[in-house]
């Protein structure tokens, strides 16, 4: 009986790999297998130096992100001191990440120390400076504020550009931080690498701001910028020649609203001109600015701009509520689709760098899968060969085990939903030889066994107890190598850590279990009187 069951366990294992290994194999698999939603149909995954891809080293531009926040809180502490009625001169930020506030009149000192202790406790005093009858503060961010906000704009960055690639529909990419502010992007079989690059790079900053109607744009051109505005531009590009115009908008520098409020981004074709444009819904709060900025200005051009470049300056003709607005700019559907993604996915919180591109062909991975094979099966077939003709019938029971620990390693690795790279395929190749070993430990102790007279029963017996403690011992403390590859490595070394770990999993179980159990059933149901070994 338990031999029995040891069988319809090993039986139920082989299926159930099997099954897994199936997609793999088979690219066209048969619509009832897709319906019944049981079945797996996920393949094994590629990794990029087998289907070719795209690799990528970005460095996020972090104290731009410190400078950002200081930008911030500058318009803060301008509305705060508007609004607890505090008269100053000046108030500006310098050497990057200071702000200098003139106060007028030092009686204005001590209610602006209770609003700076009330509502911006964060900020560090640097200094206090009496200049006649006004004080110039300077403050700034701690060591320990900036080194947050370094951080949190690295993380953020990160799952960012995973949201965006996983929008973008690439199979299993490889994102992961290096160091402080590195992030490595690997996207296997990427088609379209420019517009990947594009797509993860762009910051995708939306702002609301209103344009500077009572200046000439002319006249900001040749230097004479109003106070509080700033020249942007919006480009489009002709389809007939390619040739792009720039168009210069005088905007103020304020912003009204911020892309932060968005809760979904869609592309939509215009009814009247057959053209693609974003459509953007706003949450509840960001839709009750959205509605008290076109009521207060009725009339007035609004630009939307994203990361600096105007996109559309429509006129506002009434309030508009609801929480709906609309991205125009002559799009291709493309354009608009990826538009969509980076505003779904939400802005970068500081600009990121490419440090290091590198585009691997599918023509090099093609080359790397049939060498790979080739010498799988080259040195699979002389090690199978070698076993059955030194080890007789005990070989081919051997080879069997072999043949199921690959079978095995592949359902491992579709079923973790693991990539599979050029070195993982060098452990699937060392983990053949650990097979291997093993069944030769066992059979050598059941041959010792065999010449002192004992029977085929006593003999394996003897053989797989004496065997399995140095079997285990050896896999084991190999295992444990594996998984702190697995956990120290990157890239590569993974690769080659999850096959290795799969793999003696897989020879353990075919060496002390399968192979012990076909010895069984030959021993105890077909009654063998001699072992061919």
């Amino acid at each position: 009986m338990q031999l029995k069951w040891r069988l319809f366990l090993i039986l139920a294992l082989v299926v159930m790999a099997l099954v897994y290994v199936v997609p793999s194999v088979y690219s066209n698999l048969p619509t009832w297998w897709r319906t019944l939603g049981i079945l797996p149909t996920e393949k094994i995954h590629l990794g990029l130096d087998l289907q070719g891809g795209m690799h990528l080293v970005l460095e996020v531009q972090t104290q731009e992100a410190v400078e950002n926040r200081i930008e911030r809180t500058v318009q803060e502490l301008r509305d705060a001191m508007r609004k607890a009625r505090i008269r100053y001169a000046e108030l500006d930020r310098v050497q990057a990440i200071q702000i200098s506030v003139r106060i007028l009149n030092q009686k204005n000192t001590e209610a602006f120390d209770k609003m700076l202790d009330k509502e911006f406790g964060w900020l560090r005093l640097v200094s206090r400076t009496p200049e006649g009858k006004d004080v110039v503060v300077c403050l700034d961010l701690p060591e320990q504020e900036v080194k947050y906000i370094k951080e949190m704009a690295s993380k953020q960055a990160m799952e960012t550009i995973r949201n965006r690639i996983d929008q973008f529909g690439v199979s299993e990419p490889d994102i992961r931080r290096q160091g402080q502010n590195r992030i490595l992007v690997q996207l296997p079989g990427i088609k379209d690498p420019q517009r990947a690059i594009n797509l993860i790079g762009q910051t995708a900053l939306l702002e609301f701001k209103l344009l500077d109607e009572d200046h000439d744009v002319e006249a900001a051109l040749k230097g004479n910028i109003p106070p509080g505005d700033e020249i942007l531009y919006q480009i489009s590009e002709d389809e007939v020649t390619r040739r792009t115009t720039r168009t210069p908008f005088l905007v103020k520098k304020r912003t009204y609203l911020t892309g932060e409020y968005l809760t979904d981004a869609r592309v939509q074709i215009d009814s009247q001109f057959s053209e693609p444009y974003v459509s953007m819904d706003f949450d509840k709060k960001g839709a009750r600015l959205f509605e008290r900025i076109t009521e207060a200005n009725v009339k007035k051009r609004l630009a939307i701009v994203l990361d600096n470049r105007v996109y559309s300056a429509p006129v506002i003709q009434e309030k508009i509520s609801g929480g709906e607005a609309r991205i125009t700019g002559n799009f291709t559907t493309e354009e608009a689709r990826d538009l969509a993604i980076v505003l779904r996915a939400g802005a970068l919180p500081a600009p990121v760098k490419i440090l290091e591109e590198r585009t691997v062909g599918p023509s090099l991975g093609r080359d790397s899968i049939e060498k790979g094979l080739l010498s799988m099966w080259v040195g699979g077939i002389f090690v199978l060969l070698f076993i059955a003709m030194y080890y007789k019938g005990a070989g081919i029971i051997a080879d069997m085990a072999i043949c199921l620990d690959i079978i095995l390693i592949g359902a491992g690795l579709a079923f973790f939903r693991a990539t599979l790279t050029l070195p993982g395929m060098a452990g699937i190749i060392l983990t053949i030889g650990m097979a291997v070993d093993a069944n030769v430990i066992i059979f050598e102790r059941i041959r010792e066994e065999a010449r002192l007279g004992k029977t085929p029963r006593a003999a394996v017996d003897a053989g797989y107890s004496r065997a399995t403690m140095t079997i285990l011992d050896a896999n084991v403390t190999t295992l444990i190598a594996a998984l702190v590859l697995f956990q120290f490595g990157t890239g590569p070394i993974k690769g080659f850590a999850v096959t290795l770990s799969i793999g003696i999993l897989a020879s353990l179980f075919t060496a002390i279990l399968v192979t012990r159990a076909i010895f069984d059933y030959l021993i105890f149901q077909r009654h063998i009187k001699h072992l061919s070994i």
